[in-house]
């Protein structure tokens, strides 16, 4: 079975805070993924900050329009400097996706890094090979493009 990794870096013309306040918070994640994935939070966000243990779970659509509730828990949490969260029930095998923050001259430099696996074996690479590789990539173009018209587009000084 296959296991895969996907790195995105974003840089933002934001300070630390902002962008930690920003993406610590689970109702900000619909904002941010396309909307053919049919993202939905159900979890009301019951504290104003993250924590490790937290739930969060959501609908989404990730092949064919199919509606699929996913949850994940936030296992890991160092305030304004990272935090985990891993899919405890859903669409994957595994879905473990670190979130790295890191104040730069001019704003603040956000990695991601995704280990998944996809479920039924070579069914599932083919599945990956097919779409789920491409949209991933996808939602993750589509993050920078938001970000940018929210925030700002950052300017290398």
């Amino acid at each position: 079975m296959s296991h895969y990794v996907l790195k995105r870096t974003h840089k933002l013309p934001i300070t630390l805070d902002q962008a930690w306040d920003f993406f610590s918070s689970p109702d900000n994640l619909a904002e941010i993924t396309p909307s053919y994935m049919g993202f939905e939070v159900l979890s009301n966000s019951d504290s104003t900050k993250m924590y490790p243990g937290q739930i969060i779970t959501y609908y989404v659509k990730p092949l064919f329009g199919i509606k699929i509730f996913w949850m994940t828990e936030i296992t890991h949490v160092a305030d304004k400097q990272y935090f985990v969260d891993e899919q405890r029930f859903g669409p994957y095998a595994l879905w473990h996706h670190s979130h790295f923050f890191k104040e730069i001259p001019g704003g603040v430099e956000m990695r991601d890094q995704v280990h998944y696996k996809l479920p039924f074996g070579p069914l599932g690479a083919l599945v990956h090979a097919l779409f789920v590789k491409k949209q991933l990539e996808g939602i993750f173009v589509y993050r920078q493009q938001v970000l940018e018209k929210r925030f700002g587009k950052f300017i290398n000084r």
